[in-house]
């Protein structure tokens, strides 16, 4: 297995939201928008992809968590997943053209909201609500929950459903088990085990594989989505947390909060092909309300993770405030984003604010 480990340049360590003569070179290539959640300052940025540039800065509920576009770019939503003394309930809805916030839709007893994804072609989304148990079908043009479907499994965190919608797939931090749900019947077809800490689900483009990360064992699991047999089971860095394909479905990323790395998989070989390391500034002292702060003391700590294209990755390094692009075919850094305070869901639309045009 070929195995780099490759380290940003210290030039890079101290950039500002503006872009360098280099960096311009993107700004030409490179279009569309990171939207960025931010647990400490509860808002969200929208930050021009070709320049780096905050364009505006949004207030958001509670400790917002995920974040999740819509598919054809016009929206943005955000889980706020509400803090230690306040239990999170409810979700923002943005307008990404208008840079502005169009709803916020209330889950009642659904506390603790957090996976999300957009079901293509519709105004509706998956959302996971870890308090009851349950996945949510949730009608954003409406502002509703529209069925309940309990997963039976306590932490059921993220979600990822089959290409055609028709299951989803959600793992248990707790139990390592994904259960899986038809969502035509709104019924459990299986339980299948992935491994400890089961968090981070993706379905390749093709959808005929499931990767799970288990972050309490540093693996990833691969089933096949018809069978829910598995397939492989791949070790990855330390503490793996979210998972991305390419939209080509040629790579697989996954972002390691521990050892401060993004793996970069082939997805047809299973084999890790890169960990690009993400040595960036970190706090100078511990602050008690940084997530895995004292665990992980010598890490961004890397989660939010989005893949626009082939070429380019984005993560956010919660420990050090800055979103950390990535080249997924040479496996470099080439730019440091700057952003609020603990980022974390990061999005990516195509559209670009008015406010910038």
């Amino acid at each position: 297995m070929k195995n780099f480990i490759i380290f940003a340049s210290f030039a890079l360590l101290f950039i500002s939201c503006k872009s360098s003569p280099e960096n311009d070179k993107n700004s030409n290539i490179l279009g569309g928008t990171l939207i960025v959640s931010h647990k400490t300052d509860n808002t969200i940025h929208l930050i021009s992809r070709a320049t780096g540039e905050t364009l505006k800065v949004l207030n958001t509920g509670v400790e917002p968590h995920e974040v999740e576009i819509s598919d054809d770019g016009r929206f943005a939503v955000v889980c706020n997943y509400g803090n230690r003394e306040i239990a999170g309930n409810t979700l923002s809805v943005f307008d990404v053209e208008n840079a502005s916030l169009l709803k916020t839709i209330n889950l009642g007893e659904h506390t603790r909201p957090h996976g999300m994804q957009w079901i293509k072609g519709t105004q509706k989304m998956l959302v996971t609500a870890e308090s009851t148990n349950n996945l949510l079908l949730v009608d954003v043009e409406k502002g509703s929950i529209e069925r309940t479907m309990n997963t039976d499994q306590p932490v059921s965190h993220m979600v990822a459903a089959s290409v055609d919608y028709s299951k989803a797939f959600v793992p248990s931090i707790r139990t390592g088990n994904v259960t899986v749900i038809d969502l035509s019947t709104d019924s459990i077809i299986a339980q299948v085990y992935s491994g400890e800490g089961a968090e981070g689900a993706a379905v390749s483009p093709n959808g005929d594989e499931l990767w799970v990360t288990n972050r309490a064992e540093n693996t990833i699991s691969v089933f096949n989505t018809k069978t829910l047999a598995l397939i492989s089971k791949i070790d990855c860095g330390d503490f793996p947390i979210r998972i991305k394909f390419s939209p080509n479905g040629s790579r697989v990323l996954v972002s390691n909060a521990q050892s401060a790395e993004v793996a970069i998989i082939d997805a047809s070989k299973k084999e890790v092909l890169a960990k690009v390391k993400l040595t960036v500034p970190l706090p100078t002292e511990t602050e008690e309300d940084r997530f895995f702060a004292n665990e992980f003391k010598n890490s961004s700590i890397p989660i939010g993770l989005v893949v626009p294209d082939n070429q380019w990755a984005y993560v956010a390094n919660t420990n050090a405030d800055l979103v950390s692009e990535i080249n997924i075919n040479t496996f470099e850094i080439t730019r440091h984003f700057k952003t609020g305070k603990q980022p974390d869901g990061t999005g990516f639309s195509p559209l670009v604010p008015k406010i910038a045009e």
